[in-house]
């Protein structure tokens, strides 16, 4: 039996519905799980005990929504977003998702790690510990397969557990060009078999959007999912309101993704169906939306509201969960609050993942985050700042990742 005794922390612990659930004291490990947060009980006085000088503790971050793996840089749209193009069309002119797929395509499996590992560094340097990576950018069986392989490649070349979400249904390659219904027939359903024979998919994930596909076409691709036995997901309401979450509500989704234009009868199907919100204010800035999701109708409906970069190369080239905290607090009006659950419990939560992670309880995995921070607001209050002294994870119940410090300052 491995035991560690965390002392002389100020804990966050993210259990319950609302609020830091903040306790002082200790976090008791055994064998990789926690045992108790606050006073240590009987039986543990024997156990050494690491000081950690009233530092704040948070659970692991969890990012549940990036494009991680993908070829190349789509630097040229952003100056033509900035001469005036709109994201529909550069995506008409070629540009966009399907620019991606080019780069992509042409890389080989080493390449892509090799492009993924400083973006996933990032991640993991602001304390994140789960992250989830979606394909989408190979739009051909075989280079989807390859863009999950490299997925889970990332899984054991780093200490971070990857989730992955089949994403064919993210737009139509240039090559089925009027032929939505052919491509999701020849490719996005025969290659979701292919995937989870492999072994390389946990999800199905669809762009639910006049760019990409509609409403039926993406119901398609969720009945195969069912009958598969995979969970669903859906990138709704970005741009226009289609009714996409409620499609996915209807499905039973985890979570339905971006929700600009998201209506109460979208926001009341997802809180029927227990469907997370995630929020993605790195596209709402990049792309400078103006329209900002119904944030006051999920929060009186109970839907809850998770946060994620998507780091992706044409809209949201992102790799910072602290920043994408802040942005979530001044421009969606979140709470730092709202913001910190947005990456810990509801995160764990629009992944399937609550019973494992997400909150400091005893019974879940000890993956926990120490900062140099007094308050757990500061995470969302700087930009540009990374306050990580530590990430703790149980492998062989080390510490295996330690963020900088600035100055030593812990406030």
């Amino acid at each position: 039996m491995s035991r560690r005794l965390l002392d002389n922390l100020r804990i966050a612990t993210m259990a319950g519905p609302h609020g830091w659930g903040m306790v002082d004291g200790a976090i008791g490990i055994e064998d990789g799980r926690i045992a108790f947060v606050g006073a240590a009980p009987a039986g543990w006085q024997g156990v050494e005990r690491e000081d950690f000088a009233g530092r704040l503790a948070t659970p692991a971050l969890i990012d549940c929504h990036t494009h991680l793996v993908f070829g190349g840089n789509r630097a040229r749209e952003f100056e033509m977003r900035l001469e005036g193009a709109t994201y529909e069309e550069i995506a008409r002119a070629g540009g966009g998702i399907v620019s991606s797929v080019t780069q992509t395509r042409a890389l080989s499996e080493d390449e892509l790690v090799a492009q993924a590992l400083p973006r996933l560094d990032a991640l993991l340097a602001e304390g994140v510990a789960t992250v989830e990576v979606k394909s989408g950018y190979g739009l051909t069986i075989a280079h989807e397969l390859k863009m999950l392989r490299v997925a889970r490649r990332l899984g054991g070349l780093r200490p971070v557990r990857v989730v992955t979400s089949w994403l064919a249904a993210h737009a139509v390659p240039a090559e089925y060009k009027g032929r939505a219904d052919a491509y999701l027939d020849e490719v996005a359903l025969p290659g979701l078999e292919a995937a989870q024979a492999e072994g390389l998919v946990d999800a199905v994930d669809g762009f639910c959007e006049g760019i990409a596909f509609s409403p039926a076409q993406i119901g398609k691709v969720f009945e195969k999912a069912r009958a598969l036995g995979l969970p669903v997901k859906l990138h709704a309401e970005q741009l226009s309101n289609l009714g996409g979450a409620r499609l996915a509500a209807s499905f039973g989704a985890l979570s339905a993704d971006h929700l600009e234009h998201l209506d109460a009868a979208g926001v009341a199907a997802m809180a029927a169906a227990g469907t997370v919100a995630v929020l993605l204010p790195g596209a709402y800035y990049f792309l400078r939306e103006t329209q900002a999701p119904p944030v006051k109708l999920l929060r009186e409906a109970g839907v809850p509201i998770a946060l994620a970069t998507d780091c992706n190369p044409g809209t949201s080239p992102l790799t910072s969960v602290l920043t994408t905290m802040n942005m979530g607090c001044t421009l969606f009006r979140l709470t730092p609050q709202e913001a910190l659950a947005g990456f810990t419990r509801n995160a764990a939560r629009a992944l399937g993942l609550s019973e494992e992670i997400g909150t400091l309880e005893p019974g879940k995995r000890a993956e926990i985050a120490i900062w140099n921070a007094a308050e757990p607001a500061e995470l969302a209050y700087r930009i540009g700042f990374n306050p990580l002294h530590a990430l703790l994870l149980p492998v062989h119940g080390e510490k295996v990742a330690e963020g900088r410090m600035r100055g030593g300052a812990r406030s």
